[in-house]
């Protein structure tokens, strides 16, 4: 069942679900709208070959922050990643499937199927498609959709994978095996 902006403020309210900063137009019909934090990395181009065994993603990695004047320009076929500004924790019986606004879709952005799990917490790191034609954005845009659904009971092993807690835009962390 996809939760309703009444049962969103509910949650919220009894403190199940937390997003801050929480604005007044985070909360949406059928869910959440979650802002560009100032944060974007891109991968550099070159040859050589990252080894998911072995490899420290983030070297590869060049980030910047943007200010809310200039933006940020993302680049026609760059996959770039971007955080977002609001830190959020999931309960035990929601899961958040992510989708990119809109807006930003029309413009030819693109974002991977993303999911939010069950008991996740902190701030979500998005990869992002470039469109035909460079596109600048700017922190505190509101540019993902977050709709919530309940699960038929709460997990038996809520998430606490490597990103939990994370801050800021988190490069992979590889399995090492």
């Amino acid at each position: 069942m996809i939760l309703s902006d009444w049962d969103i403020r509910l949650y919220i309210e009894k403190k199940l679900l937390k997003i801050e900063p929480l604005y007044p137009d985070t909360i949406r019909e059928n869910g959440i709208d979650l802002r560009f934090g100032k944060e974007f990395c891109r991968y550099t181009a070159g040859k050589e070959v990252i080894d998911s065994r072995s490899d420290a993603p983030e070297k590869y990695l060049v980030c910047e922050e943007a200010d809310s004047d200039r933006g940020y320009v993302i680049m026609p076929g760059d996959r770039i990643l971007a955080t977002t500004l609001e830190y959020v924790e999931v309960p035990i019986d929601l899961v958040g499937l992510v989708n990119l606004r809109s807006t930003f879709a029309r413009l030819g952005l693109y974002i991977p199927p993303t999911v939010i799990d069950a008991g996740f917490k902190g701030q979500v790191t998005i990869e992002i498609v470039g469109a035909k034609r460079p596109i600048r954005v700017y922190p505190g845009q509101r540019f993902l959709h977050v709709v919530f659904l309940r699960t038929s009971s709460p997990v038996y092993s809520p998430y606490s994978g490597k990103y939990q807690g994370q801050r800021g835009v988190t490069p992979p962390r590889l399995d090492k095996s």
